[in-house]
């Protein structure tokens, strides 16, 4: 069984902050003998105990955020030098590469070939 990480019990605790207060008005309104309010209230309380899951499942995690954040970055850079030509691709890319070592993106593309 897998481990949970830092990232899992954060998805946790943002769905038990947002569903417990619920659950427990739910809870309160089954045990008083309004049914239909309990009810609701538990849907909706298990509906927000699910929902940051969802969301990371359905946009991706913080892996699949910098990976699109860095495709736009690299395929930006291409369509600028695919439109200048071949004489755009005379070597210079190395110079850029080597300047470009101290940013974010130069660090997450050497690690990247590593």
């Amino acid at each position: 069984m897998k481990r949970l990480g830092l990232f899992d019990m954060l998805q946790i605790a943002a769905g038990l902050s947002m569903a417990g207060p619920m659950f427990v008005v739910g809870f309160e309104f089954v045990r008083t003998g309004r049914l239909v309010g309990g009810v609701g209230f538990l849907a909706l309380g298990a509906f927000a105990l699910y929902f940051p899951t969802y969301l990371v499942n359905r946009i991706g995690g913080p892996r699949a955020w910098l990976r699109r954040r860095i495709g736009r970055t690299r395929s930006g850079s291409s369509e600028s030098n695919a439109g200048s030509g071949p004489a755009a691709n005379d070597g210079s890319d190395t110079d850029t590469t080597a300047a470009d070592a101290g940013t974010s993106a130069g660090l997450l593309e050497r690690l990247r070939r590593e």
